[in-house]
């Protein structure tokens, strides 16, 4: 058999190209460290796929650019870090209640506040549970590698497409400035539903609106319904996750991005010292894998969520296993990332607690 193609970029490159790949031709963002490489990127290589590239005047003003090109029919993206998704959030509300697609991406550093430029997963709640104003979700992915950064990127524009919402990669730091190589998968658009709603300059069947302002009596409220239908429909046929060795657990790690792939190293370490510990990774934090952590809870189990902040999805991960078994935590905030060293010594002392 003739040997995959593989590529070796850094992570912000790779989804940058991901992009391309599945047809983003409008992109506007904003300068901040640590995913100045994405805009780097597609600066150049826009202009040689006939795209825009917009270096906007304000992350505010980025994102605003990003809904009219969705409303106008494109696939359309803007990233960012921490404090700059931040001030993204109004418009990805709006971009909620109208209803158009779009991708965000936003490479994680520590907060709160400007905080640094290291490595952090503390947007996780911005990011799941809807960080703009009203009842919304994003769907979001969460990465741990960069065959997932291109994998992911692609998928992110089919499901935009797909439930006319915008989707969220919740990157961070390492995995966005890290380099590996991986393998380009071509991109194969899946059959989507036809754009009858574009704002197309009237041409054909007359004039058409896109707007996220309800006023008439119980309209907003049918708007919302109509959402929450949606999400239950994401909740149904979108989770994504992962299991590592967790039919004979008696202690399960779950952990989401660059944290369960250092985690994973640690748990894979105690299990050649015959300790039998598995690693749940959800891939989806929305929708969030609940039913599956929920199938493993129980039989004398117990969880150890590992995240890079103060604790975020272990609230998730509680809720799913709803008191049935003990749900620990271990976290460094601040933008500090954990070794496999240490979560080896963290892991290896509550297996030797569990009984």
């Amino acid at each position: 058999m003739p040997k995959k193609k593989m590529l070796l970029m850094k992570g912000n490159e790779a989804l940058a190209e991901a992009a391309i790949h599945a047809g983003c031709r409008f992109y506007a963002g904003y300068p901040i460290t640590p995913q100045n490489e994405i805009p780097e990127y597609l600066s150049r290589r826009m202009l040689e796929v006939e795209g825009i590239f917009i270096q906007a005047e304000s992350e505010l003003a980025a994102v605003n650019m990003v809904y009219g090109a969705a409303a106008a029919g494109a696939r359309a993206m803007t990233s960012s870090s921490s404090p700059g998704i931040s001030l993204k959030q109004e418009a990805i509300s709006f971009l909620a209640g109208a209803e158009l697609p779009a991708v965000i991406v936003n490479i994680q550093r520590g907060g709160p506040g400007l905080g640094n430029i290291t490595a952090s997963q503390a947007d996780y709640f911005q990011a799941v549970k809807g960080g703009g104003h009203g009842d919304y979700h994003c769907m979001v992915f969460s990465p741990f590698n960069l065959q997932e950064m291109w994998d992911l990127t692609m998928r992110a524009f089919d499901k935009a497409d797909q439930y006319r919402t915008p989707v969220m990669i919740l990157g961070d730091g390492v995995v966005g400035q890290m380099m590996e190589p991986f393998h380009p998968t071509p991109y194969k658009r899946p059959r989507l539903p036809r754009k009858s709603w574009v704002l197309n300059g009237a041409k054909g069947r007359g004039p058409r609106v896109v707007r996220s302002l309800c006023m008439g009596t119980g309209e907003l409220e049918q708007k919302n319904l109509l959402l929450q239908k949606k999400y239950e429909l994401m909740k149904k046929q979108e989770v994504m996750c992962e299991e590592y060795d967790t039919k004979d657990a008696g202690l399960i790690v779950v952990a989401f991005g660059i944290a369960a792939r250092i985690g994973l190293s640690a748990v894979k370490e105690l299990r050649k010292e015959g300790r039998k510990i598995g690693l749940f990774r959800p891939i989806t934090l929305f929708p969030f894998p609940a039913k599956q952590i929920a199938a493993l809870s129980g039989k004398g189990r117990r969880f150890m969520v590992i995240e890079m902040n103060a604790g975020q999805m272990v609230e998730d991960v509680r809720l799913a296993v709803n008191g049935k078994s003990d749900v620990l935590f271990y976290g460094r905030p601040g933008g500090v990332v954990f070794t496999p060293e240490e979560l080896y010594g963290k892991l290896k002392s509550a297996y030797r607690r569990r009984g």
